[in-house]
């Protein structure tokens, strides 16, 4: 689980990339052996497309684990807090730049991010780890991913199949917190139960109104029939 300052970091890193005009997506999986690119950015620099891979490390622990590298791109990164930055800079390879968090001091509401960043060390150029038409196509598929979310979110519950709602209400059932006020599992049931009692009721009120009609239409006296002479 990401911790809160590597989702600070993430999302003012995002904006920090496409404030230099680059196109920006997280979490890009690679082909082959090469992992997991944490932020990847392309920019177009005369005519040519050039790929920025950013790995963010937050703790020494994160920095030294064993975790696969993706440093697969043209420029490739360190994303660091200054203290941890002060602490592994002289294990930092001489090819890999390093961007340094800086939050702000006072976040203002028109601030799209909470922090920016300082390029303590530039990268060198390398050569590409992935053909460009494999990582063009994997940044392609996960901008996708991105986009479908944002539907996602646009179209809210018509997006989904109804046995997807009802496996999410069956799971979310099954870790609810029964004591907790906002429990809106149980107030959606509520809610279906509720509106399945008014309909109800709504129907046996018509058929009593049905009834009560045909019941007067046997009391009303019909004419005898005239003799025919």
């Amino acid at each position: 689980m990401k911790t809160d300052l590597t989702l600070e970091m993430e999302k003012s890193l995002y904006f920090y990339c496409m404030e230099l005009g680059g196109i920006v997506v997280e979490e890009v999986t690679m082909p082959e052996e090469h992992g997991i690119v944490d932020t990847l950015a392309c920019f177009f620099k005369e005519n040519k497309m050039e790929w920025r891979c950013y790995e963010l490390k937050v703790s020494k622990a994160d920095f030294m684990s064993a975790a696969k590298l993706s440093f697969v791109g043209d420029y490739n990164y360190f994303v660091l807090p200054t203290e941890l930055y002060e602490k592994v800079q002289g294990l930092i390879p001489a090819e890999i730049g390093v961007l340094v968090y800086r939050r702000y001091d006072q976040f203002q509401e028109e601030q799209m991010a909470p922090g920016t960043f300082i390029l303590a060390k530039k990268p060198q150029k390398q050569s590409l780890k992935v053909p460009e038409d494999l990582l063009l196509e994997r940044f392609m598929f996960s901008l996708f991913r991105e986009v479908r979310k944002a539907k996602q979110m646009s179209y809210g519950t018509s997006f989904f199949p109804t046995e997807a709602l009802y496996k999410e209400l069956k799971k979310r059932g099954q870790e609810k917190d029964h004591l907790h006020s906002e429990n809106f599992h149980d107030r959606f049931f509520s809610d279906v139960e509720n509106a399945r009692i008014k309909s109800l009721e709504e129907e046996l009120t018509a058929l009593e109104q049905d009834y009560q009609f045909l019941k007067s239409q046997r009391k009303v006296k019909r004419r005898p029939t005239e003799r025919l002479e």
